[in-house]
């Protein structure tokens, strides 16, 4: 990342990166290419591999499994141990990016951040028009697990640290703990650290078959009990070592550490990839004592809601007009099929995964006043709808991978007409989605705000269709 990053921006890849690995726990050998993507698109997983080919997004409500890794599904579709590239996506300030596989477990490499992060820097990063919308905390978020004796909690801050303290309940190891100031330290000092899982674990594994994929230098093994010398033996087969053995510090000796807290800092590295599934960049001080990924995946969804619920309290969009548009005239004559005069939409000031917000200067000489009451001149309510739909179009076309898409408007519910739009009024035009976008068919709330009052508001059900 340069040292001209602005944070408050969005970025996305400057190119397409290929990567090829076997999964840790499937052993299946995966390719991986990262693609470039829209402002607003967020962070999407694709199996390219399965009929329909179905996007995943990253997002903690379509997470179903967390015993070793975090996994996302949607139907019959998973991708499995996301974590590791999620992390690295935040690490490098990457917002927007598809993520295509062909098979169901992202690549373990070496078990660490840091290839991806590598790869990601020699492509390098661009600067999207978009701004990005950081979410601030106003009051402290706490989530324990009496079970788990896990205890986390998001404080209020200007911007996003983490610090971990893990208890290996291990007389050697003892407890650590790792800490991020600010995440333009990620790259070198979180990155490189490998994942680790314990002797009983890693026998467990191995009895199940479950760590097929496992290579000697993707885990350190943490030792926490006497081992016998045929234990040994066998480790070292697995391992395929003449020998294995325990280092006085309690790691089996298969690798190197990179760090004295490795273990502590991987634990960091997990918090960072599984709070990207919140799906809102936040700016908050984290403390996790003995993170997992259950308890994370947990804390996501906690910050998720609390962001959702206190969205509204400051969610009348603002519109500067000294600010650059996201998508320009032309970039929405490039999007939509409308022209004058029927396009209704003059520039677009906001564009994320989940809503986007327009902008129509309503002027005098529009084509409709001299026949909508000559006298009296009001703008029709079915053109507020219209421009609430071209607007609402450029946000399903943008959630859509690439190519040319039409969308077709199929519903309008709890339509009200609460003030006039006159001549001189500048229309604010929201739309959010209201759910994921189903086989195609987007489902949106609209909002029309003038002078920061609401004016019009509707649900809209509209069909993305692909040009052919």
């Amino acid at each position: 990342m340069d040292n001209h990053f602005n944070p408050d921006k969005q970025h996305t890849l400057n190119s397409s990166i290929n990567i090829s690995g076997t999964g840790l726990h499937t052993g299946i050998t995966v390719d991986m290419t990262l693609k470039p993507a829209n402002p607003g698109f967020g962070i999407q997983f694709q199996r390219i591999d399965l009929p329909n080919q179905p996007i995943i997004k990253a997002d903690c409500d379509l997470v179903t499994d967390t015993s070793r890794g975090t996994t996302l599904q949607v139907g019959d579709a998973k991708v499995s141990t996301v974590e590791h590239v999620l992390a690295a996506l935040v690490g490098m300030g990457i917002d927007n990016t598809l993520i295509e596989l062909n098979g169901p477990e992202i690549p373990i490499m070496d078990g660490s951040s840091g290839p991806f992060i590598e790869l990601i820097a020699e492509t390098g990063v661009v600067e999207q028009e978009a701004t990005k919308a950081w979410y601030s905390l106003d009051e402290n978020i706490y989530h324990y697990d009496e079970a788990k004796r896990v205890e986390m909690v998001a404080l209020p801050s200007i911007d996003y640290q983490i610090t971990t303290l893990i208890d290996f309940n291990s007389p050697v190891l003892g407890t650590q703990h790792a800490g991020l100031k600010t995440i333009k330290d990620f790259k070198t000092e979180i990155a490189p650290c490998r994942t680790f899982c314990f002797l009983h674990e890693l026998e467990m594994l191995l009895d199940n078959d479950l760590i097929k994929g496992g290579d000697i230098n993707n885990a350190i093994v943490v030792v926490d009990k006497p081992v016998t010398d045929e234990e040994m033996g066998r480790l070292a087969k697995v391992f395929k070592r003449d020998k294995i053995e325990v280092k006085s510090e309690g790691y089996l000796n298969n690798l190197e550490l990179r760090f004295p807290n490795e273990p502590a800092r991987h634990k960091l590295l997990d918090v960072v990839g599984d709070l990207a599934l919140i799906g809102y960049p936040i700016k908050a001080r984290i403390i996790a004592n003995r993170p997992g990924h259950s308890t994370n995946v947990e804390f996501a969804k906690k910050i998720k809601q609390y962001i959702k619920k206190n969205k509204h309290v400051k969610n009348v969009p603002v519109y500067d007009h000294t600010m650059p548009p996201v998508f320009t005239l032309e970039k929405i004559e490039k999007t939509l099929p409308h022209r004058h005069p029927f396009l209704l939409v003059d520039k677009i000031i906001e564009l994320t995964d989940t809503y986007i917000v327009g902008v129509k200067n309503v002027t005098f000489n529009e084509w409709f006043f001299p026949g909508h009451f000559p006298g009296n001149p009001v703008m029709p309510g079915v053109l507020q709808i219209e421009a609430l739909a071209q607007t609402g179009g450029i946000l399903c076309i943008n959630s859509m991978p690439e190519g040319q898409y039409d969308t077709y408007f199929l519903k309008i519910d709890n339509c009200k007409f609460k003030q006039m739009v006159r001549p001189g009024d500048t229309m604010v035009l929201k739309m959010e989605f209201a759910g994921p976008i189903r086989r195609g068919i987007c489902e949106m709330r609209g909002t029309v705000y003038v002078g920061g009052k609401v004016a019009t508001e509707a649900d809209l059900v509209a069909q993305v269709v692909k040009r052919p």
